[in-house]
């Protein structure tokens, strides 16, 4: 009568096998979640950054011969010849 109620030997193998698989799943998603989280700190973090220093101290690079002209292009402007 056991075996009407599911209360027979079974081979369990195949059950473990899921779960073993359902954790390496669970995981690997607590590991993404972690890294889009670090990621996003890393990113508010960085905007933090570049408005306490500056945005503009970049553009005013000593690396530049004349850093207050800006960038100057080769031709005509707007497309004017």
């Amino acid at each position: 009568m056991s075996g009407l109620f599911g209360g027979g030997s079974k081979s369990s193998g195949a059950a473990e096998a899921q779960l073993a698989e359902q954790r390496k799943e669970n995981e690997r998603l607590k590991q993404q979640q972690e890294e889009e989280r670090r990621e996003l700190s890393e990113q508010s973090e960085a905007r933090r950054r570049a408005r306490m220093r500056g945005g503009s101290r970049m553009l005013l690079s000593q690396a530049r011969v004349n850093p207050e002209e800006g960038v100057t292009t080769l031709g005509s402007v707007g497309g004017q010849s």
